[in-house]
């Protein structure tokens, strides 16, 4: 009799009651008026109403999506760094623009560096892209045994950036002579080159030609 009572108190108790029936429930078990399975399941009722009328945390905040704040300008600057040439024609067949404008920025530290220690938040913002591009970017890349990526983890502290490295012959070979260049020195130069043919063309022809001779043979 007094397990069913304490059962339907239990189920109709609010939750600052519960601590109260808890307190009662270990007195009657003391006292044998409960056995210890219907003393076990009394307490074991009691802790799932206090679950049930904890309050909930909140969810987490989803993150926020990385948006430039001027996007016209990000987009200008990615053409431009991509259209820049960072590596090899055939590998960069392999990858996006936004890709590509990532990979400008990286194989401009190698140049300098050695080795791209830049924070990928760094590269996305220097490229004008985002930061999942730029992970992207790299998962293929070491796919594709073009670089290595060597994490720096420290127990007990914030990791160091990455360090990313270009392994591709190919790729370190276009970036030693400087990748694609199409200056308007080189222009000027090749049309120098031709202007300069047709000059001594002129040149040569000027050292032979005598206005007065002429006129005198019309003469």
């Amino acid at each position: 009799m007094f397990t069913d009572q304490l059962t339907r108190a239990i189920a109709a108790a609010r939750t600052p009651q519960l601590d109260h029936l808890s307190a009662e429930l270990w007195k009657a078990y003391a006292a044998g008026a409960l056995s210890d399975d219907d003393a076990q399941a009394a307490a074991e009722a009691i802790r799932e109403r206090k679950l049930a009328s904890a309050p909930k945390a909140p969810p987490p905040p989803k993150a926020r999506r990385q948006r430039s704040p001027d996007r016209q300008a990000s987009i200008a600057r990615r053409r431009h760094l991509a259209a820049s040439g960072p590596m090899p024609p055939a590998l960069a067949a392999r990858f996006t623009q936004a890709e590509m404008a990532a990979f400008r920025i990286v194989s401009d530290e190698v140049r300098h560096h050695g080795v791209c220690g830049l924070h990928i938040d760094a590269i996305a913002a220097r490229a004008g892209t985002c930061r999942t591009t730029v992970k992207n970017a790299l998962r293929e890349a070491r796919r594709l045994n073009l670089v290595t990526v060597q994490e720096r983890r420290r127990r007990g502290q914030k990791s160091l950036t990455n360090l990313v490295r270009i392994v591709s012959p190919e790729w370190m070979a276009w970036i030693r002579i400087g990748g694609k260049k199409s200056t308007t020195t080189d222009i000027s130069s090749e049309t120098q080159t031709k202007t300069q043919g047709l000059g001594g063309s002129w040149g040569r022809h000027y050292r032979h030609y005598d206005p007065k001779r002429k006129r005198h043979g019309r003469a």
